[in-house]
Formats: C-alpha cells, structure tokens, sequence
C-alpha cells in the first residue's frame, strides 16, 4: 500500500492528498510529528518535512513538489498539467507562486505562528507575523479573485496541479477560521467549485484536537 506521512493542517501535504485523490490513486495516511525529528523518518527525509511518499515499490519521495511531478509522470491518465504548453509554464509559475510567495508572506505568518510554533516549543506568536499575515491574505485574494473571473480555472482552462496547491493553503486557513471570503466573491466562487469535488471529501472530514473549524468548512455552499 502506498503510504504518505503528513500533518493534517500542512497545506503541502493535503496538495499532495487532493493529487492522489483526483488520480484515483490509494494511499494510507500516516501522521509524522516532524518536531519529535525520529531517527526513523529522517532517515527517509532527512529535511523532516512533510509530506513524504512512498510508493509500492518502496521508492521514497519527499517533498510535495516532486512527488506532484512524480504522480503526474508516474499516472497521466488524469492529467493536471495542460496539453498546451503555454498552460503548462503558467501552473508551474502558480504552483511556485503558491507553494513559495504566498506561503512566505501568509501561511507561515498564521499557520506557524498559530499552530507550529507551539508544537516546536517556540514561544507564543507574533503579532506582527500575525498582522502581517492577515495583510497579505487579503492581496493574495484578490489575485486569486482575478485569476479566476478571467480563467476557467487558476493557471487556464482546465483543472491543475497550481488550482490544488492554492485550494490547499486556503483550506487549512480555512480550517482556522482566518479567511474573511467577503474580500474577493470570485476567489470564493472558485474555491467553492474546488472543494466541491470528491477529492476533496478527506480533506473537509479533517479534525484537529483542541480545533473547531468555522461552520462554512466543511459546507460546499459557503
């Protein structure tokens, strides 16, 4: 069976869940406290990152961006990366865009500030990473807004790997009660059509101890 360690909240991690799950592709979940650095786990990652994949056959994949480009080599049969070349540079710049300037500027200022900071037992968060954070959410929203009243979908007209790693980094903001929908109708009407499909199902069903995520969660309607 294929496994993949993870965090529930790490948003690089669940893009990693929504790619096996719209490939139709099984996959046991095991939570790995990277904090805890087990000789175990970094002898697979020695970054001690999650998420890490392994396959069937015992190949080990760390690290959400190559397994990404593992799965879409390994299994194209459902394609997240566009036939047309233009489209494809486009959800590379995204998935970059995502996983790098909007993680940096808005995820690690709440999600680590919020959640990891404690469980590495770095002191309380910060409010200027906090301000901050909140900030840049905003702006960030508006360019997803944008993206999607202009496209069919964030990177063009079909369904990729750069939509699954922006639905990520929201939906665990979102598990955390910080996205204010209200600042961008159109990213919220696209992120409603995105985690309205199956593949997202695992994903809403989430629960975090000591955690309640908002009402809207878990409802496909907003």
């Amino acid at each position: 069976m294929r496994i993949l360690y993870h965090l529930p909240l790490s948003p690089y991690a669940r893009k990693v869940r929504l790619v096996l799950a719209e490939k139709r592709l099984p996959f046991e979940l095991r939570i790995e406290r990277i904090w805890d650095r087990q000789d175990s786990y970094l002898e697979l990652n020695p970054a001690c990152t999650v998420p890490t994949l392994i396959e069937d056959n015992g190949l080990v994949i760390p690290d959400s961006r190559v397994i990404c480009e593992y799965l879409e080599e390994s299994y194209p049969d459902t394609s997240l990366l566009s036939r047309a070349q233009p489209e494809r540079v486009e959800t590379r710049r995204l998935v970059a865009w995502f996983d790098e300037k909007f993680y940096n500027e808005v995820v690690r200022n709440l999600y680590w500030e919020k959640t990891l900071k404690q469980s590495f037992r770095l002191g309380s968060p910060d409010g200027n990473a906090l301000r901050a954070g909140y900030a840049n959410l905003k702006q960030h929203l508006l360019y997803i807004g944008w993206l999607a009243e202009h496209r069919r979908w964030l990177a063009g007209s079909t369904l990729s790997v750069a939509d699954f790693t922006a639905a990520a980094m929201l939906s665990t903001l979102d598990f955390m009660g910080d996205v204010d929908w209200s600042v961008s109708p159109a990213a919220k009407d696209w992120y409603a059509r995105i985690k309205s499909r199956p593949c997202f199902r695992a994903i809403l069903a989430d629960r975090v101890n000591g955690m309640t995520p908002p009402p809207h969660y878990t409802d496909l309607d907003f």
